[in-house]
């Protein structure tokens, strides 16, 4: 079993910046990589970017790529979304999650993802 807490939600104004952390503890030998997902209300959610647990691959949403940056501090078994140039329509629930299944490249597929946060809300006025 892994256990996630997100943490660093919170209301921003249209272009500024939010970094979330993802922390993990339990089995975090079995995690191949950690995501970042979304869901705003009404929608589906929404695959943001992940990073190997090894820390040597990303992969972004093209909604995101050039904002958002997802880093991994090992010593903590943490992993940040930094979250810049932030528009209203990136207001959503945000949730980060374990993949397991050893996918090549990094899957974006909410359903290869098997242990979920509790998801922190980031809200962007305009």
């Amino acid at each position: 079993q892994v256990q996630l807490v997100e943490s660093g939600g919170g209301l921003v104004q249209a272009g500024g910046s939010l970094r979330l952390s993802c922390a993990a503890s339990g089995r975090t030998s079995s995690i191949y990589a950690l995501g970042w997902f979304r869901q705003a209300p009404g929608k589906e959610r929404e695959f943001v970017g992940a990073i190997k647990w090894s820390g040597d691959s990303t992969r972004y949403a093209d909604s995101v790529k050039g904002r958002f940056t997802i880093s991994r501090d090992n010593a903590k078994n943490t992993v940040y979304l930094q979250m810049n140039s932030l528009k209203p329509e990136d207001t959503a629930v945000y949730y980060c999650a374990v993949d397991r299944t050893r996918t090549v490249p990094i899957t974006s597929r909410p359903a290869a993802y098997d242990y979920w946060g509790q998801g922190t809300q980031v809200t962007v006025s305009s």
